[in-house]
C-alpha cells in the first residue's frame, strides 16, 4: 500500500481531523502530563470485581530467558534484555506454552527511560520505581492487572524497600482507574514532557492541588432508608 493509499484509509477509519490531529502530534508538538503515584507496600488492596483467569507462571526475567516475548512481544525481546542486563527488577507470566503473557519492571535507582519518554525518573531511598507493566488483550479486565503488582511489590519488599512510586499519563484514564483500584495516592507532582517535530524533548515538573482522581471514583450506592411499619 503507497503512502498516500495509507493516508486515505486512515482518514477514512479516523476522520479527517482526528488524522491532522495525530499529524500534528506526531511531526510538530505534543505534551504529556504525567502524575506522580504513590503507595505503601502492606496496606491491603481495595476490593475489586475482576475476572478470575487461569494460573500462569512466573518467572524473573534475565538476559537469557527474553526469548519468552517473542510471540505476543516480539519488538520486545531486545528491550527486555537490556533492561535485565542494567540489573533492574522485573517479572514475567508465562502460560502452559511458555510464552510471557504480561510483565513489570521496578528499579531501586534513579530510573532514566530511554526506550520510551525519555526522561528521569527520581528514586528516594526505600522507594522503588515501577515501570513497564503490560499484558495482552486476552488478560485485559482480569484479576492478573492486579496480580502482576503484587508479585512485583513482594519482590521488591525482598530487596528492602516500603514504597512503590509510578508515573501515569493523565489522559489515559483505564490506567488512572486502576491505580484508584490498587489504592495508589497522588502526589501532586507532574513531570511535563513536550516533544518538539518529533525530535527534542523537555521535562518540566510541575506541582497541582485539586485531585485528578477523585473525579473518577465510582459514587457509592446509597442505601435505602430503612422503614417502620
Amino acid at each position: 500500500m503507497s503512502a498516500l493509499s495509507k493516508i486515505q484509509d486512515r482518514i477514512k477509519r479516523k476522520g479527517l481531523r482526528n488524522t491532522l490531529a495525530s499529524a500534528y502530534k506526531r511531526f510538530v508538538f505534543y505534551r504529556w502530563q504525567l502524575l506522580w503515584m504513590e503507595r505503601d507496600l502492606v496496606s491491603p488492596v481495595p476490593p475489586y470485581r475482576l475476572r478470575p483467569y487461569a494460573p500462569l507462571r512466573v518467572e524473573t526475567i534475565t538476559v537469557d530467558n527474553a526469548t519468552a516475548f517473542a510471540r505476543h512481544f516480539g519488538d520486545r525481546v531486545e528491550t527486555m534484555r537490556e533492561l535485565a542486563a542494567e540489573g533492574h527488577t522485573g517479572l514475567m507470566f508465562l502460560d502452559d506454552d511458555e510464552d510471557a503473557v504480561a510483565f513489570i519492571w521496578g528499579s531501586k535507582r534513579n530510573y532514566h527511560d530511554r526506550h520510551f519518554y525519555g526522561c528521569w525518573f527520581p528514586v528516594g531511598p526505600g522507594e522503588f520505581f515501577e515501570f513497564g507493566g503490560e499484558m495482552i488483550r486476552k488478560y485485559w479486565g482480569t484479576e492478573l492487572s492486579v496480580d502482576v503488582q503484587l508479585e512485583l511489590w513482594k519482590a521488591m519488599a525482598a530487596q528492602g524497600c516500603d514504597k512503590v512510586v509510578d508515573v501515569c499519563e493523565q489522559h489515559n484514564i483505564p490506567a488512572l482507574k486502576l491505580h484508584l483500584r490498587m489504592g495508589y495516592k497522588e502526589q501532586g507532582r507532574i513531570m511535563n514532557l513536550y516533544c518538539l517535530f518529533g525530535r527534542w524533548k523537555f521535562f518540566r515538573e510541575t506541582r497541582y492541588s485539586e485531585s485528578r482522581l477523585e473525579p473518577l471514583r465510582k459514587p457509592e450506592r446509597e442505601t435505602a432508608p430503612a422503614t417502620v411499619s
